[in-house]
Parts: structure tokens; sequence; C-alpha cells
């Protein structure tokens, strides 16, 4: 599977089974494919009338992509992205904040972290839904698979937000216990975590806002367990936030409201991705070597993103003519590229 033959495209009902099969695969750390076929293909359906741009633009569409390896003949990962975190309600999270405790008649100065409860990231974008079958995470794959969405939201910035976020699973055993809602979210919710994760179904519930207390929270009174495992990563989630981290995403100002994980965010606009990405004119060269980069067409139904070798020249792009193809192009089409580092 060392080649550069996948594709990214819109999700149809056709891959409604294997993408059951990554919900089932990953239940702790993928929150917003749950494995219920009925839900994934309302998802789905959604989706597609998102791409077709067949309604208004009203900020609550979903865009769900699949990874397909071409010589494998199958699918073999996931991603999406939720246009408004907002779409559904007020999006809750914490936001790490330190203040400053003193006393100068004792000269005692206490530098305390706190959380505080926000709504900061309602208006923002959401990257969402990534999962890859294990076996290809050494491979370019997952930079497509992650990427590519990325220069979606380049390709057509009205239907998003200037802002953007991911999500990304905390610490959490098999069972999916964890020791930050053990020590905070519990009190409040008096439920387990991964019952809290399915009657919630989000972040976006008014009820958290509700339950969960409005003033800063110390974290020096939580649990050692907990302290430690706040802003720490379910292992599960190594890759996918790598690929975010090198984009440029700031990963320490914000926490999730239930398991402590970081969340990413950004600024659209300041992306690796999106920064570095050209608009080229291809042209097919059975022959060439190049570079590793990252192809997308500009269209929105049929959006199709691949990987492929070439050379830039000036606004052009000398590339395989087989990744053109994949791409639903002819030789002299308009596309968007960036280099694969």
């Amino acid at each position: 599977m060392n080649h550069l033959d996948y594709l990214l495209r819109p999700a149809t009902l056709d891959d409604l089974d294997v993408i059951e099969k990554f919900s089932r695969a990953a239940t702790f750390s993928i929150r917003t494919l749950k494995p219920d076929r009925a839900r994934l293909a309302a998802r789905i359906e959604r989706s597609l009338k998102a791409f077709a741009g067949s309604e208004p633009v009203n900020g609550d569409e979903i865009y769900h992509f699949v990874l397909e390896d071409m010589q494998a003949g199958r699918v073999v990962g996931t991603s999406g992205i939720v246009a408004s975190a907002a779409s559904n309600g007020r999006f809750y999270c914490y936001h790490n904040e330190f203040l400053v405790h003193g006393s100068e008649e004792l000269g005692i100065t206490n530098r305390e972290h706190t959380l505080r409860l926000c709504e900061d990231l309602s208006d923002h974008t959401l990257l969402s839904s990534f999962y890859i079958e294990p076996e290809y995470s050494e491979t370019l794959a997952p930079q497509l698979l992650s990427r590519g969405r990325l220069l979606f939201i380049r390709n057509y910035p009205h239907l998003f937000a200037e802002r953007i976020g991911a999500e990304n699973p905390g610490l959490c055993d098999d069972e999916g216990n964890s020791p930050v809602w053990d020590a905070l979210g519990h009190r409040f919710f008096k439920m387990p975590f991964p019952e809290a994760e399915q009657r919630t179904g989000g972040r976006s519930k008014a009820f958290i806002a509700e339950l969960m207390p409005r003033m800063p929270v110390y974290v020096s009174l939580l649990s050692k367990d907990a302290q430690w495992a706040l802003g720490q990563l379910h292992p599960d989630a190594e890759l996918p936030f790598g690929i975010l981290v090198a984009e440029g995403f700031d990963v320490d100002s914000y926490v999730d409201i239930f398991d402590g994980g970081p969340i990413a965010e950004a600024r659209v606009a300041m992306l690796r991705s999106v920064v570095s990405a050209l608009n080229v004119e291809l042209r097919g060269d059975a022959g060439v070597e190049g570079e590793a980069c990252l192809v997308a067409n500009m269209e929105r139904t049929g959006f199709r993103a691949t990987l492929t070798r070439g050379q830039f020249f000036e606004d052009t792009l000398q590339t395989m003519p087989s990744a053109i193809q994949r791409l639903g192009l002819t030789e002299d089409a308009r596309a968007c590229a960036v280099r694969v580092d």
C-alpha cells in the first residue's frame, strides 16, 4: 500500500456499511459517528444535500468524506466537516485560564490554573469524524484524509466560518471511564461518562450549561489523576492530532468539557494547507516524478482530491495522467494543489 493511488470524495449511501464498521471500530475516539445505522444514513443524506447545494446555506450543513484505496478497490477511511459548531445550539467547552492570587503582607503569590466554561467556539467550523484503518497510518493516506477537507474549505470559504476547531478525545479506559469526568462532570450529571456522551449527542445541549458550574474550576482542587489527564490525548487520536498541529492549530487553549481532551483551534486563513495551496493548470506526463503533492478539483458536488507526484512550473502542475483522471478532470483543467512535506 506504499502508493499514492487514493481518492477522497463525498460519502454516498453505498458507503453506509463501511462507515458503520468504522463507527464500531472506534467507539471512544469518534464522537460524531455513533454506531447507529439509521443515524449514519441520515448523516450521509444530509451531507449529500450540502455538497449538492440544493438548499439555502444556514450553518447546519455537514460534509462527509470517504477515502478510497484505488489499488485495493475499497474505502479505508472517513472524515467530515461540520459547517457550524452551534448548528444545534451553543457549543460548550473549557477555556484554560490562569489566575494570580497574592498577599503582599505574607509575600506569597500563587498562579492558579482554572477552567472557565465558555461558548467561544460556537461560531467555528469543526473538523470531525476522522478514522483510517490502522494499516494505513504509516502511508500518506492520512494526509489526504485530513488535509483534503481543508482544500474544500479553501475553495468554498463562503460555506464556512473564518475560524475552525477540532475535538480530540481525552484519556479514558477500555470501558470509557474518564478521570476528568469522574472528578468533575460526574458530580453534576450523576451518570457515567459513556452514558453522558450518548445522551448529550455532542457539546451543544442547553442542559450542559444548566448543570455545569459557571464559576471557574480550580484545577488544583481536582484529583491527581484528573489533573494529569487534563489536556492529554487518547492514544487512538495521535495520528490526526499530529496533522492538525503541523497545520498550525493551537492545541493549548481549550479542552473538552467531558473528558478533558485538547480542542484544536485556528484561523482558517492561517493554516498551512490553505496558505500554501496554489491554483494550477494540470498537465499530464506519464514519466513525471517530482515531489508528492495533494491535488483537488474545484468542484462542490463532484469534489475529488488525490495524492500524486508532480512538478510545479509557475501556475502549472505537471503530473500523472492517472491522477488527473481520478479527479474527474482532463488535461488543462484548473485545480488546487499543495505540497506534502
